[in-house]
C-alpha cells in the first residue's frame, strides 16, 4: 500500500480572501483534568502555511491541544506562541484563529449569509460589506445559490462548508478543524476533504487538523503528529510515517501491521526461516524478547503443500485481497494483486516470504 498527500492544484481567484498563515509553536503543554494529564509535555511546531493533521485514538489529548491553541482551554505549564507572540494568556477571541466544529454549530434562525458574515459583525464592520464578504465566501465554497436558505435546508456536507465560510471569513491566520467530517456519510466525507485541502492550499493558511482517521490525515495533511497519552510519538509527512514508523505505537496506529515474534541472528533477526535487517540497526534494539511489525505489503506468500501457513481468511478490497495466514503460532496479514489471489483458497498451505528489506523490531508484547 502506497499513501500520497493530495496535492490538487486550483487556480487563484479575484475575491479569495487575503489569507496569509502565521507559524505556531505549542510548547511543552501540560493540562491536567483531575488525575489525568491529557497533555503531558506536548510540543509541535508548524511552519507558515503548512498543513498538520492530530492523529491519534480517543482520549490521546489531540482534541485538548487544539482547544487550548483556540484558547477554550487554559494550561498548567507550556506555552502558545503564533507569530512569535506568547498568547498563552490571550482570550479567544483575541486570538486570530477560525474555528470549525464537528457538529458545525450554526445559529438555526440566521441565513446562510448571515451565518458567515456573523463574526464580521461582531467585529463591527458595515452591513454592505458583511453581505459582500459573505457572499464571495460562499462563492468560493461552491454555495452562492443558497444565500437564504436556513441550515435545516442544508445537507450535512452544506452546512459543514458554511460553517467553513464563517470560518474563514474573520481572514485568520491560523485555521482550526475539530473532526469536522466525522459525523458526515463515506462519499461527502471524501469529497468535503478535497475541498478543505484546495481550499487551504489557495489560501495557504496554517491549518491544524484534529482526526481519529488516519485515511483523512495521510491523505490531506503536509505533515502528521501522532499522539499517544498527551505526548507525541512522531510528526513526519504520510509517506514517510506510514513507510518509516518510528515506534511501535506508530507503526500500528497507521495502517494495519502484524506482531511476528524474532530472534537475534548477528546484527540482522531470524524471520520465517530468513535473515532481515533491522530497521535502524541493532545497537538500539532493547533487550529481552523481540517482535517484528510487518506491514501486510512486506510478505508475500507461495503454495506449497508442506506450508508452515495455512489461509485462514480473505477480504476483498477492489485492486488487492487481504489474506490472512495462521503461520508459527500468530495470524499475519499478506496483501496480493486480487487477480492473483484468486488461485488461493481457504485452508490451503502456503510459504510466508518477507519482502521488504528491513523490518521494524520492538519488544515482544505480553501475551493477553
Amino acid at each position: 500500500m502506497s499513501v500520497a498527500t493530495q496535492r490538487a492544484e486550483v487556480p487563484t481567484h479575484p475575491s479569495d480572501p487575503p489569507a496569509s498563515g502565521a507559524p505556531v509553536v505549542m510548547e511543552h503543554l501540560v493540562r491536567q483534568f483531575g488525575t489525568t494529564r491529557a497533555l503531558d509535555g506536548f510540543s509541535l511546531d508548524i511552519q507558515p502555511g503548512e498543513f498538520v493533521a492530530l492523529l491519534g485514538p480517543s482520549g490521546c489529548g489531540k482534541t485538548t491541544a487544539l482547544r487550548v491553541l483556540a484558547g477554550f482551554e487554559h494550561l498548567d505549564s507550556g506555552r502558545v506562541l503564533v507569530d512569535g507572540k506568547d498568547l498563552s494568556d490571550t482570550p479567544s477571541q483575541k486570538r486570530d484563529m477560525g474555528m470549525v466544529f464537528q457538529s458545525y454549530s450554526l445559529f438555526p434562525n440566521m441565513t446562510t449569509r448571515d451565518n458567515v458574515a456573523f463574526g464580521l459583525r461582531l467585529r463591527g464592520q458595515r452591513s454592505s460589506q458583511r453581505r459582500q464578504r459573505a457572499g464571495e465566501l460562499l462563492d468560493l465554497v461552491g454555495l452562492s445559490d443558497h444565500l437564504s436558505k436556513y441550515p435545516h435546508q442544508l445537507s450535512g456536507g452544506q452546512q459543514q462548508r458554511v460553517a467553513l465560510a464563517r470560518a474563514l471569513a474573520i481572514e485568520p491566520r491560523v485555521l482550526l478543524l475539530d473532526e469536522p467530517l466525522s459525523a458526515l456519510d463515506a462519499k461527502v466525507r471524501a469529497e468535503l476533504r478535497d475541498q478543505i485541502r484546495a481550499l487551504q492550499q489557495r489560501l495557504a493558511i496554517t491549518t491544524v487538523f484534529v482526526t481519529h482517521d488516519q485515511e483523512e490525515a495521510l491523505s490531506m495533511a503536509d505533515r502528521v503528529c501522532v499522539m499517544s497519552k498527551g505526548r507525541v510519538e512522531q510528526v513526519a509527512s504520510p509517506s514517510m510515517l506510514y513507510d518509516r514508523p518510528s515506534t511501535a505505537f506508530v507503526a500500528e496506529f497507521v495502517g494495519a501491521s502484524s506482531r511476528v515474534s524474532v530472534e537475534l541472528a548477528g546484527d540482522r533477526v531470524k524471520l520465517f526461516a530468513q535473515t532481515v535487517e533491522v530497521r535502524g540497526g541493532t545497537s538500539a534494539l532493547p533487550s529481552g524478547p523481540l517482535d517484528a511489525l510487518l506491514r501486510p505489503e512486506d510478505l508475500e506468500i507461495l503454495a506449497a503443500p508442506n506450508g508452515l501457513g495455512v489461509i485462514t481468511h480473505r477480504s476483498f478490497f477492489g485492486s488487492t485481497t487481504r489474506l490472512q495466514v495462521g503461520v508459527g503460532g500468530v495470524t499475519v496479514k499478506v496483501d496480493v494483486r486480487s487477480s492473483a489471489a484468486e488461485v488461493f483458497d481457504i485452508g490451503e498451505r502456503v510459504d510466508v516470504l518477507v519482502s521488504a528489506r528491513d523490518v521494524l523490531v520492538t519488544e515482544r508484547r505480553p501475551a493477553p
